[in-house]
């Protein structure tokens, strides 16, 4: 991992398991349970996948829109923010920090797009504005963040399996379906990645893992962690969670409307 994010202010930020899958009281009393907020986490992180489709920006982007949206709600409840604007705001906030610019308007025109049967998804421009000064504020204005695709890529070559870069690229995409990226740093999880690909495409990559030196118990951790994933949400690539497990979740959320 280059030396420069373990002085970041992501390296600072990471966190404890336990501390990131905790549901606020206000939510509690909404009888919105531990699994709800997983399920909640996981929906709107496809949300904020389908829009990024339409304004067409980097994957880079989309997952700092994702570690964004995540770690506002290791601070805030769903019940303060709504997920439905925290969402596509994180977007807006991430094409800045990342050089990529999506305009307001552009999101909020897609918005309604893709959302029109439900008008809990409609904002305005002002909203996303408005969000957004919250946002910067719940984020503690650390807007840095370091994903696995770049550790991914040299690890990669490293340990001589290029032609895995495909199959790896789409694994790590699939962990901002988690909380991965608020708890371990990038190079682990992209350790983790290349494990489960080797594992999967019969590579040897023993000899190479014993000479990275790294916890190979906290490499597989992480790698059975993911493929739970798989298993426990069975999430549609291109659908997300179907509407009869998600919407009765939404429901319980307070609505502008």
């Amino acid at each position: 991992m280059a030396a420069n994010f373990w002085t970041s202010s992501h390296y600072r930020q990471l966190l404890d398991p336990e501390q990131v899958d905790v549901v606020h009281q206000l939510d509690k009393d909404r009888g919105i349970t531990q699994e709800e907020f997983r399920l909640v986490k996981i929906h709107m992180s496809f949300h904020i996948w389908k829009l990024a489709q339409q304004v067409k920006v980097r994957q880079r982007v989309i997952a700092t829109a994702i570690t964004y949206f995540r770690r506002v709600y290791t601070k805030k409840s769903l019940t303060e923010y709504d997920p439905r604007i925290v969402a596509p705001t994180c977007l807006y906030l991430a094409s800045k920090a990342e050089e990529s610019t999506v305009q307001a308007r552009l999101l909020v025109f897609y918005i309604k797009k893709m959302c029109c049967s439900d008008k809990r998804y409609l904002f305005e421009i002002k909203d996303i504005l408005e969000m957004e000064m919250k946002l910067l504020e719940a984020l503690d204005y650390y807007l840095i963040v370091y994903h696995p695709y770049r550790p991914l890529l040299q690890l990669l070559q490293d340990a001589g399996i290029t032609d895995l870069t495909q199959f790896t690229w789409g694994l790590v995409n699939d962990t901002y379906k988690m909380d991965l990226i608020l708890i371990h740093p990038p190079y682990m999880i992209a350790l983790a990645c290349i494990y489960i690909a080797s594992v999967l495409k019969d590579k040897d990559t023993t000899a190479w893992f014993e000479e990275l030196r790294v916890d190979m118990n906290v490499v597989k951790n992480i790698a059975m962690e993911i493929l739970d994933s798989y298993e426990t949400y069975k999430v549609d690539p291109q659908k997300g969670l179907p509407e009869d497990r998600i919407n009765p979740i939404m429901n319980k959320l307070p609505s502008k409307m």
